[in-house]
């Protein structure tokens, strides 16, 4: 029995003392299913003292007053097992207890485990046909196994049989064809929204939601000369319209968010449920669904889509009212793991779900998360060696494929050794969503709070940053934009960038290269100016911002050139990018040693540069990224199981300037913690509220810092 302890504590990483209740049949099961999921979450199972069959007559008794059955909630229909209402409850040879009309359903849908510790019954339930039984949850293909997870705190109370019976047959119902049953969006005011919070009486003042900042890469240069790729530095950042948090508070008691108005979510996660997320990794998913539930506001809304070797909507997009989220963790509750993995049909019905709403929040996205590859729908030759077509994979209505800016975008979630990396990054790469590599299992909630804490902060949609050039002798020659679309004009006077949603707080840099004309008669020479349009997501009004014109100082005799720091920070972020995506390529054609000697080439470059010179945060931060990636390089099987994930996340964050979550680092110098914004480090904080004693709490709740807003070096 002690081993059992120390297997479970190991699984999750927790200093908790698991009971794993040991089952009549411990063969019958894999070894990964012997610690089930209920046994893992719920607090009645963290008992050491070892629990004493009950058997009984075919398990059937009835409730008697005091008992601890009595008290009980009933696994299946999550009602609470009462006496003296009229139901028989049936105990099994395992101790676990249930209405008998629940169990009996289930039992006739094919499962005959015991839906909370897996064991193996040897006296099967059958439904007496004087009961009337509560339709169950399971249907082929989709039994209900496991547990409702129990951590999830201040659950509102269970709905009215009657309306739980409703749910429980819509789950069990065939799909519409049409899935344009979203729920009306009828929008409270936003100080409705569940909170405890101080109230943040700020006005909503879209004139301050962003701002511009720009340097030149030097502030003089000589009037006569003439330079050919003079670099100037495009900073923006969102404003802070959500109010923050007391870092210095009570972890355990932490406020909802504020009370600020913010614009409401659509939100549609798409989960691989394949046999291959049994146990540990399906317990934990549901735990993470649960916060995600558990967060989200009335005005928002969510939909779930579960697939394995098929996809299936277990919960139509309904707003996350008290009602809603009790249905929506119902649904989450539904899941099992059996079969393959078919990302593209999950991802289609994902889509489908955004496309057939009848109305839309101001923000829509959908977070995807598989373990495995999909062996469906991947296809496609090029010459000899078969390579996967992975815009397969994503839907038009989600790419918008040749249109202008981003539709949907997919953040997607890599899980475990054996998920397909390459084309899970594509596919956020296409949507303009980000990609996270999830190593180990307990990081699960902790990405999933980081993504819905940007998600639930858009304060600016539809951003696009214009550049024109102001001296009619100078011209533009690149625009250095990571990930977002850009394009110069064919005059070569003017250029754009389509950034798409900002979150609060967030904070974008882009690189734009211009000529600078030789001027001996003038004392200065005006090269640039900067534009915004965006859209407010809350007056849906559009909106514009200009910046002053950037000039360039022209002495006779300038002095010895003393460059921005703040260009030379951001030029190593992009040189560190480009080296990941080239040892990417390199590693992928078979050659390690000649990625991993791309990579110390950066690291020897960066070292060199005036921001390593002024230690640099972001420049020490990149090397020890750098680094890391080399390491994941050290033979075939870890690249394999861990470096091309590593490095494509990686990538993934610094070309959208996005935080994402990769590896299992706890090097405090890593980049785990660049580009996150404060309501994303508050989420994270909530996450570690209800997770106490996470190990990846340590990982990713850590002092954030914005390498764009660093002051300069004396």
């Amino acid at each position: 029995m002690g081993s059992k302890w120390r297997k479970a504590k190991l699984a999750l990483g927790l200093n908790l003392c698991v009971y794993v209740p040991r089952t009549l049949d411990d063969s019958a099961a894999p070894s990964s299913e012997r610690f089930s999921d209920a046994a893992l979450l719920s607090p009645k199972n963290w008992d050491s003292r070892p629990m004493t069959p009950t058997p009984s007559s075919h398990g059937l008794r009835l409730a008697k007053s005091g008992s601890k059955s009595s008290k009980q909630t009933c696994s299946i229909c999550l009602a609470k097992m009462k006496q003296g209402d009229g139901h028989a409850i049936f105990t099994a040879e395992c101790s676990h207890s249930f209405h008998f009309h629940c169990i009996s359903s289930n039992v006739k849908h094919g499962n005959q485990l015991c839906p909370v510790c897996r064991a193996k019954w040897k006296e099967i339930p059958f439904q007496a046909p004087t009961l009337d039984p509560l339709p169950g949850r399971a249907s082929a293909g989709w039994p209900q196994t496991d547990a409702l997870m129990t951590m999830v705190h201040r659950l509102p109370p269970p709905p009215r049989r009657d309306l739980n019976r409703r749910h429980v047959s819509l789950l069990q119902a065939p799909e519409p064809s049409v899935f344009d049953d979203d729920e009306s969006l009828d929008l409270q005011p936003a100080s409705s929204e569940r909170s405890s919070g101080n109230k943040n009486d700020a006005v909503h003042n879209p004139a301050k939601t962003v701002e511009i900042k720009t340097y030149p890469e030097m502030s003089a240069a000589s009037c006569s000369n003439s330079y050919d790729n003079f670099t100037v530095l495009v900073h923006i950042k969102a404003a802070a319209t959500v109010a923050r948090l007391n870092p210095r508070g009570n972890q355990a008691s932490l406020p909802q968010l504020s009370q600020t108005p913010r614009a409401p979510v659509d939100l549609v996660t798409v989960l691989d449920i394949s046999g291959s997320m049994a146990g540990t990794k399906l317990a934990l998913l549901k735990r993470a669904m649960g916060f995600v539930i558990q967060n989200l506001g009335s005005n928002d809304r969510l939909s779930v889509i579960a697939f394995s070797s098929t996809a299936r909507r277990l919960f139509p997009l309904r707003r996350m009212s008290d009602t809603g989220r009790q249905h929506a963790l119902q649904a989450v509750n539904s899941l099992v793991a059996n079969g393959g993995t078919n990302i593209a049909e999950g991802l289609r019905k994902g889509a489908r779900v955004m496309e057939d709403r009848r109305e839309k929040n101001p923000v829509a996205s959908i977070i995807l998360l598989s373990d495995g590859q999909d062996t469906y729908t991947v296809s496609g030759n090029s010459g000899n060696q078969p390579r996967p077509n992975y815009q397969l994979l994503l839907p038009l209505s989600i790419h918008g494929g040749d249109n202008a800016g981003f539709q949907i975008p997919v953040h997607a979630f890599g899980f475990g050794a054996d998920h397909d990396a390459s084309s899970m990054h594509s596919i956020s790469e296409i949507s303009g969503g980000t990609f996270s590599f999830i190593e180990t299992e307990a990081v699960i909630q902790d990405a999933f709070a980081q993504c819905i804490g940007g998600l639930l902060s858009v304060v600016v949609q539809e951003l696009q940053v214009g550049v024109e050039c102001m001296h009619p002798s100078v011209h533009l020659g690149s625009l250095k934009a990571g990930s977002y679309p850009s394009r110069v004009m064919v005059d070569a006077r003017s250029g754009f960038i389509d950034v798409g949603d900002l979150y609060a707080d967030e904070e974008r840099d882009f690189l734009v290269s211009v000529n600078v004309p030789a001027e001996p008669s003038r004392n200065q020479t005006s090269l640039l100016k900067v534009r915004c349009a965006y859209r407010d997501p809350l007056t849906k009004e559009m909106a514009t911002l200009e910046s002053e014109e950037i000039k360039l100082e022209r002495p006779e005799i300038s002095g010895e050139a003393i460059v921005s720091i703040e260009v030379d920070r951001q030029r190593n972020r992009f040189q560190a990018a480009e080296a990941m995506s080239r040892a990417r390529t390199t590693a992928e054609r078979g050659d390690l040693a000649g990625a991993a000697s791309i990579l110390e080439n950066c690291r020897m470059l960066l070292s060199e540069t005036v921001s390593a010179k002024f230690h640099d945060r972001l420049c020490i931060a990149l090397d020890a990224e750098l680094k890391e990636m080399q390491e994941r390089m050290a033979s075939r099987h870890v690249y394999e199981a861990s470096g091309r994930a590593y490095i494509l996340s990686g990538l993934s964050s610094h070309s959208w300037q996005r935080a994402t979550v990769r590896g299992d680092s706890t090097d405090g110098s890593s980049l785990v913690q660049s580009y996150q914004t404060p309501s994303m480090t508050e989420m994270l904080a909530r996450s570690q509220a209800t997770f106490l004693g996470s190990p990846s709490t340590q990982r990713l709740v850590q002092p954030s810092w914005s390498f764009g807003s660093q002051p300069k070096p004396r």
